[in-house]
């Protein structure tokens, strides 16, 4: 599972996350840190309204938590969600000794797990898909 700190640097890159069952997702803030969760119709929901996303905890009477605006929840995207948002820019992940290897058509990503591995290829595809190159006419 990649780490909260590269989950919000995806997020913060313009990552855009729509809640749907089997989502992981953790509490962006100090009091459930430690706390994973997934997106499950038998607990949490993700509710839409027009004001935005609400994810609700169905049943959990053990939590002090009803439900959560999806803004205020970090998405922790699974290794097959990631490869998915690559796209066509994703080539091959390799395993050597303790590291994955992402290879993309811009670069190669190591890390200690596939998922992180596939974040950080993906975080420079969307970093870099955002530059305008100096070659480019700026609008």
């Amino acid at each position: 599972m990649i780490t909260a700190a590269l989950a919000r640097a995806l997020r913060d890159a313009g990552l855009r996350w729509r809640p749907t069952p089997g989502d992981r997702f953790a509490i962006d803030g100090d009091e459930f840190a430690d706390e994973v969760f997934t997106i499950s119709e038998m607990t949490i929901e993700a509710h839409d309204y027009s004001g935005g996303t609400v994810l609700g905890f169905n049943g959990t009477t053990e939590w002090a938590l009803d439900s959560v605006a999806a803004d205020d929840s970090l998405w922790l995207p699974r290794e097959d969600q990631l490869r998915i948002l690559l796209g066509p820019s994703f080539r091959s992940l390799t395993h050597h000794g303790t590291d994955f290897t992402v290879e993309t058509r811009l670069d190669s990503y190591s890390a200690t797990d596939a998922e992180s591995a596939y974040a950080l290829a993906l975080l420079d595809y969307i970093k870099s898909s955002l530059e305008i190159s100096p070659d480019e006419p700026t609008p």
